[in-house]
């Protein structure tokens, strides 16, 4: 697919949650498929952690397809014969958008002087290039795992401006086990010597090893036990013995190692600090007496967004129970919410993956 990458630079300064604001701060991305007329067909689709704009469209480090390309595109789910769809990368990260690796008012990089933001954070700045868009109220507001929470989010702080939103795979907070997973990650980069601080940039000598300790960490939660025992099992890997040593004896640890160096290729690891503790942050209910109701009192009686809420039976990560916790939230703000739960043995990356169950589901909630 063909999409035209864009850097908007936000005309106000971002005001952070953590009481600073960020001037001049620029958002990276992409969109497919026409803007109507009276802008009303316009889907903004919300990344996850690692995650960006190049949502359909070839990855220009990688090379490899956009990460929802099976989702976006003509005639598919989320159709680009009929939407608009938008998807940027969140402040904080590396591609494009204002992130620890972007250069601060003094020239030199933000590295560790970057503040610290949250996925409301986010939410402002994805409702601030939407505000340069031109678009004030949204189709439809599209994303899985932390993209659902940006859903949640801008549902509970910008009610007006989606009529409907579809979170999947996702929670209203994190859990002690999810910022525990994340802390493992962290410390994992912040161990590697080449993280000095976080002022590693220029000089070609990234903590890499971190990263990708953190990104094998990450990527078992990602995944479920039966599906890691249906692909690798205890198979070993180019080998017909054990070596009784520490080379990479099982296909599985071969699989982490590479998933691991890979995403060093495209991710920076001080990014990775900052995103990684937004998520951790998250709860929406917080800021409303500890009522998550209360988040979303402004979709009361059919005034804001239809919700429809995904979750799969193998996501151990962000389980069934935590989408059922939001759909409770709703029903009791008197909101509108469907929801579902889909069979699938992908774990929390059955979103991304070929789930046909889920295509409909989408497909059903967007055109319906």
């Amino acid at each position: 697919m063909n999409a035209s990458s864009q850097i908007f630079r936000l005309p106000h300064p971002l005001p952070l949650d953590g009481g600073q604001a960020l001037e001049g701060a620029t958002i990276a991305y992409e969109t497919y498929g026409e803007l109507a007329a009276d802008k009303a067909n316009a889907i903004l689709v919300c990344h996850a952690l690692t995650g960006d704009q190049y949502l359909a469209s070839p990855h220009p480090v990688t090379g490899k397809p956009g990460w929802w390309e099976r989702m976006v595109g003509p005639g598919k789910p989320i159709d680009t014969d009929r939407y608009h769809v938008i998807c940027a990368n969140v402040i904080g990260s590396c591609m494009g958008s204002t992130g620890p690796a972007s250069a601060a008012p003094d020239g030199k990089p933000w590295a560790m002087r970057f503040p610290v933001i949250t996925v409301r954070d986010m939410v402002r700045g994805l409702v601030a290039l939407l505000d340069g868009l031109g678009i004030e109220r949204l189709h439809a507001v599209v994303g899985g795992s932390m993209g659902g929470m940006q859903t949640l989010s801008l549902a509970a702080n910008f009610p007006e401006r989606a009529a409907r939103v579809l979170a999947i795979a996702t929670t209203a907070r994190h859990s002690a086990q999810n910022i525990a997973f994340h802390e493992v990650g962290r410390q994992a980069i912040m161990a590697d010597p080449n993280w000095r601080g976080g002022d590693y940039y220029g000089d070609g000598s990234a903590p890499d090893a971190g990263l990708a300790v953190a990104r094998m960490a990450a990527h078992i939660t990602y995944l479920s036990e039966a599906g890691l025992t249906e692909k690798f099992g205890r198979r070993l890997q180019d080998r017909d013995a054990k070596s009784f040593g520490f080379d990479a004896d099982f296909q599985i640890e071969s699989y982490l190692r590479y998933q691991g160096s890979g995403f060093t290729r495209r991710f920076d690891a001080n990014s990775y600090l900052y995103i990684t503790r937004a998520m951790d942050y998250f709860d929406i209910a917080e800021a409303h007496g500890g009522t998550l109701a209360e988040a979303f009192a402004g979709h009361a009686m059919g005034k804001g967004a239809r919700f429809c809420l995904v979750s799969f039976d193998t996501d151990w990560l962000y389980p069934t129970a935590e989408s059922r916790h939001v759909v409770h939230a709703l029903n009791a703000a008197g909101a509108p919410v469907s929801f579902v739960e889909l069979s699938a043995p992908f774990g929390h990356d059955s979103f991304l993956l070929d789930v046909p169950a889920l295509d409909r589901v989408v497909k059903g909630f967007l055109d319906g």
